[in-house]
């Protein structure tokens, strides 16, 4: 039965990442509909089962072979210590976890944390990183918030995701030291049940998350500008170029970062390119 099974996928149950990881999925072409509150929900056409779990389970899960594959966050799986492969990072939910500290506070570096009370619900990345810095600290390990574990008396310090940096303002408090920078990642254990549905799983997510750092850029430039305009967008292999009726002039397409287009379609401009337009790019195989 083991092998007859459909691949499993799990993802979040609640919260953001859980519409993060369904709109991924959805826009990979991976349909699917949750009854309710049901753990299970079947892609249609595709031989995957997607399981609803707890973020911070699904590493573990993965690990033990209850799921085949699952998306989380790259700070869970390396707090979780398994043994499960990254086959892709998603381009979402990036944050960074760094050691936190009160803002009047004496300490410069992790090394000055030795001996200290730490919160966090980070404990065995804290631990690690306190050991290459020669520092040895109790931690108070939390599932929930740790921001207020220094003004609790709880605490002499936090270890904990940081974000836009308005909470630790808020509670007076600032950043010590990064411990590391993380993202939302597709994770796969090691079992190898049904690879080929795995790495179609993957090839498809790419195409979604590689179109979202890209966009498709059109412009009509004279072919004696063409030359220069190539060398602002020389495209993911090379540009597309068609002749336009009038043959002193053509028109290109190519592939640009969507965080250099504003750029490009200035330097475009201020080579003779016009009808410069930008088109979102949804899907892709490169």
């Amino acid at each position: 039965m083991g092998s007859q099974r459909n691949l499993r996928i799990g993802i979040p149950s609640k919260g953001r990442l859980s519409e993060v990881a369904s709109e991924l999925l959805e826009a990979a072409g991976l349909s699917f509909r949750r009854q309710s509150r049901g753990l299970f929900a079947r892609v249609s056409g595709l031989p995957i089962d997607i399981i609803f779990l707890r973020t911070d389970d699904i590493p573990t899960l993965c690990n033990e072979g209850a799921i085949d594959m699952g998306i989380t966050g790259s700070d869970l799986v390396e707090e979780a210590a398994c043994d499960v492969k990254t086959r892709m990072k998603l381009g979402v939910g990036r944050c960074r976890l760094a050691i936190c500290v009160p803002d009047d506070s004496d300490y410069r570096s992790a090394a000055d944390l030795d001996k200290k009370r730490i919160a966090t619900s980070f404990p065995t990345v804290t631990r690690t990183y306190l050991a290459a810095h020669s520092a040895t600290a109790h931690l108070v390990a939390l599932s929930g918030s740790v921001e207020v574990m220094i003004q609790l008396g709880v605490a002499d310090a936090i270890v904990d995701l940081v974000e836009t940096g308005s909470t630790l303002a808020a509670n007076r408090l600032r950043v010590l030291e990064d411990i590391g920078h993380y993202e939302t990642v597709l994770i796969q254990n090691g079992r190898g049940h049904d690879p080929e549905t795995a790495d179609r799983v993957v090839r498809r997510l790419e195409g979604v998350v590689i179109a979202r750092d890209y966009s498709s850029l059109e412009y009509n430039v004279p072919r004696s500008k063409l030359a220069q305009c190539e060398k602002i967008t020389p495209g993911y292999d090379s540009p597309t170029i068609n002749s336009l009726e009038d043959p002193k002039w053509c028109s290109v397409r190519v592939m640009v970062r969507r965080k250099d287009i504003i750029d490009t379609m200035e330097a475009l401009e201020a080579e003779g390119a016009s009808a410069i337009i930008e088109t979102p790019i949804l899907n892709c195989r490169l």
